[in-house]
């Protein structure tokens, strides 16, 4: 399997970034690491190998990035101001500068955003804030309640075109709406999740607003963790 390393000095976040790709060619996945997680996550844990039969066929290609979840989301000594500020900057860093090397790269016409966990809630809203650029989602035990998870309640414009229930639930411009029926979202979660909630109820927000997508919810035990992820991605991928 083709394994590269990269790291560079990202203007948009002041500090250098890590990032790894597995495979050749096939619809390029951005991939996000879990809470506070790392670029290597997936590989230390095992969800690389549960796909490398369809890198190594060629079918995907996968970019595992780095996270700032610690110095955004997670970081409790600044205001929520400058967490969701921090966020800003980090899509940017995504959209700027990891973008133009998967095209780069890779010319398929696709590119999936895929996490699981807080990863999952970045694969979901990047991809719908972006969805020119991202033709689907993978999303696996996500959590999208931002504000009341994170913020202490804390609300501002950023907060809200970053949460995607309340932004999907306000939507009416149709350039969004024509990509989106184009696009392939899947939501998948586990009965005994404690993230099985927020996928419900995002679920219901876009069947509200007719957008496509997919809701699976597993019959399976500790459905939020590695091995069931794993086997997700291997299904649904």
């Amino acid at each position: 399997m083709n394994r590269e390393y990269r790291k560079w000095w990202s203007p948009r976040l002041g500090r250098e970034m890590e990032l790894l790709v597995f495979g050749h060619g096939g619809v390029p996945v951005v991939v996000f690491p879990s809470s506070q997680g790392r670029f290597f996550e997936f590989e230390d844990r095992g969800l690389i190998g549960a796909v490398a039969h369809k890198i190594d066929r060629g079918e995907i290609q996968m970019y595992c990035l780095d996270s700032v979840d610690a110095e955004s989301w997670y970081n409790r000594n600044v205001p929520p101001r400058w967490r969701i500020a921090r966020h800003v900057q980090y899509e940017q860093y995504v959209m700027d500068e990891v973008l133009p090397l998967v095209r780069q790269k890779n010319w398929n016409p696709n590119c999936i955003s895929l996490g699981c966990s807080f990863g999952g809630y970045h694969a979901v809203n990047i991809a719908l804030r972006h969805p020119d650029r991202f033709t689907g989602f993978l999303s696996m035990s996500g959590a999208y309640n931002i504000p009341d998870r994170f913020l202490r309640g804390y609300h501002d414009d950023d907060v809200y075109f970053n949460t995607p229930p309340a932004y999907l639930s306000n939507l009416s411009d149709a350039w969004y709406y024509e990509r989106y029926r184009r696009n392939t979202y899947v939501l998948a979660t586990g009965w005994d999740d404690h993230c099985l909630g927020d996928n419900q109820h995002l679920a219901r927000v876009m069947g509200e607003k007719h957008i496509p997508h997919r809701l699976y919810i597993w019959d399976t035990w500790n459905s939020h963790d590695w091995p069931t992820w794993g086997r997700m991605m291997n299904e649904y991928l």
